[in-house]
This record gives structure tokens, C-alpha cells and sequence, in this order.
């Protein structure tokens, strides 16, 4: 016969088990990316050195110092300051305005779309063909359309923003929403539940941690879509894009990896953030990683 003490101790070795589980696996992994960062700018050293000495097209690949450099304190090929690091950083925050604000709204239909959807299996057959179509057409093929029904600045980059996020919206948000629990289903139908709250108590509750997945992917594809967008409408208040360009028109080597860097690094955190916003919201009952 199994004590009181005795299973008292068992929750006690499995809470200190839950305690030091965590620590111990950050202690052994956090060093393995520095090593792998450290391995990846020694070759890109030893690739610039090669392009440099061998090549003689040191513009090609800069030295990673010199990218540094053109990050935090750009100078002229004279010496004096250069206008880089204001232009750099006033891109970054017009490409992140148009990156937010694509994603708000592919949030928005995508989710809508999805709820649509999962009503009818007649309305998922006659509508999501539609969405795999958008995620699949060239959106090369679509720039002067777009280019002449909404001009070629802010808007036209927000549509392109849109077209490139929203199609894991939709699949992830209508996936979550036909995988809520068949017998709860069957428990609403039988308490003569409406449509609607069927699904606002069960089917969007269950679709949440799919919801999150759809949210984290499309927030790293707005931030592509929004420096796409900036390169196919040099218009406006030129983003990221458009500076990716004109360095590389310039030959300007550190300045356009710089620029590649930042641009990669926002991607990151944009995906990051959302991510932890997802185990925030559903990760204390549902494992979101």
C-alpha cells in the first residue's frame, strides 16, 4: 500500500526532475550556435581574403569587420562620415511599417477566410482552391497590375505584403478549426448549439495553437513580402529593398551585406516575437514550440 510520504517524495523528485531538466539542456546547447556563428565567419573571412587577394573583387565579399563597420559607424572611402547608417535605419523602419501592417491585414482575411470555411465543406471546396492559387501565381506577373490599379508606393507594397503572408493563415486557421474534438462536437449538436456558438466556444478555442503556427510563419513571410514589394515600387519613401539595390547598382559591398544582415536579422526577430507570443497565449496548456 502506497503511503502518503511516499508519493509525497514522488512529486517531489518529479518537481525538482521539471526544475533542473531546463537548465541543463540550456547549459549544454547554449554554446553550440556561438560555434557554429564562429565557424561561419572564419570561412567568410577566409572566402573575402580569397576574393580579395586571388579574385581581386574585394566588393564581392567584404570582410566581416568592414560589414560591422558599415553597421555602426559607416564612413565615405575619405574617411568621413557617410550618410549610410541614417539611411539604413530609416529603411529598416519603413519596411517594418508596411510589414506590420500586411500582416494585420493578412491576419484579418486569413482567419476570416478560414471561418468561412469550416461552416461547410461545400464552402472549403468551392474557396480554398482560390487561396492555393494566390499562394501559387508569380507575383512578378502581378506588379503592373497592381502597379496600375493601386499606384506604385505604399498601398501596392501592402498588397504584395498581403499576397505573400496569407496563405498559411488560411491553411493553419482551417486546420485548427476542423481539429476540435468530435464527441464536443456531437455535445454541441446535441445541446442544439448555434453555428456560431459552436464555434466561438470550441472550434476557435481548439484552433488556437494552429492559429499561432499560421501567425509565426506569415510574420516572417510579411517581412519578405514587404522588402519584395519595396523592390518591385522604388516609389515613395524607399524600404529596405529599394537600399539593397541601389548598393548593389553602387557596388558597395559592406553596405549591402549590411543591409542583407539587418534585413535578415528583423525577419528573425519578427519570427521570434510572434513566437513567444504563441507560448504566451496557449503554451501553458498546449506544448507550442
Amino acid at each position: 500500500m502506497v503511503t502518503l510520504q511516499e508519493v509525497a517524495e514522488t512529486r517531489a523528485v518529479r518537481a525538482a526532475a521539471r526544475r533542473t531538466a531546463p537548465r541543463s539542456r540550456r547549459s549544454v546547447s547554449w554554446w553550440q550556435p556561438v560555434v557554429v556563428l564562429a565557424v561561419l565567419v572564419g570561412v567568410w573571412y577566409a572566402a573575402a581574403a580569397y576574393y580579395d587577394h586571388v579574385r581581386g573583387l574585394a566588393f564581392l565579399v567584404p570582410y566581416p569587420h568592414l560589414v560591422a563597420e558599415a553597421i555602426v559607424a559607416p564612413t565615405m572611402p575619405d574617411g568621413s562620415p557617410s550618410t549610410f547608417g541614417s539611411d539604413l535605419w530609416s529603411a529598416l523602419g519603413r519596411t517594418t511599417v508596411v510589414s506590420l501592417v500586411g500582416l494585420g491585414f493578412a491576419i484579418v482575411i486569413g482567419v476570416v477566410w478560414a471561418m468561412a470555411m469550416a461552416q461547410a465543406k461545400w464552402l472549403e471546396r468551392s474557396l480554398y482552391p482560390y487561396a492555393v492559387v494566390l499562394q501559387c501565381v508569380p507575383i512578378l506577373a502581378l506588379v503592373p497590375l497592381i502597379g496600375a490599379l493601386f499606384g506604385y508606393e505604399f498601398a501596392s507594397r501592402v498588397i504584395v505584403t498581403v499576397m505573400i503572408a496569407l496563405f498559411p493563415m488560411v491553411s493553419n486557421t482551417l486546420f485548427g478549426l476542423q481539429s476540435a474534438d468530435r464527441g464536443q462536437r456531437e455535445l454541441f449538436r446535441l445541446q442544439r448549439a448555434s453555428r456560431f456558438a459552436q464555434l466561438v466556444k470550441l472550434q476557435f478555442p481548439a484552433a488556437l495553437p494552429s492559429i499561432f503556427v499560421g501567425l509565426r510563419t506569415s510574420a516572417g513571410l510579411s517581412v519578405i513580402g514587404a522588402i519584395v514589394g519595396d523592390q518591385f515600387f522604388q516609389r515613395g519613401n524607399p524600404g529596405l529593398g529599394v537600399l539593397i539595390q541601389v548598393t548593389a547598382s553602387r557596388l558597395m559591398g559592406p553596405e549591402l551585406y549590411a543591409t542583407i544582415i539587418i534585413a535578415s536579422l528583423y525577419g528573425v526577430a519578427v519570427f521570434l516575437v510572434f513566437g513567444l507570443i504563441g507560448r504566451l497565449a496557449v503554451g501553458r496548456w498546449h506544448d507550442f514550440s
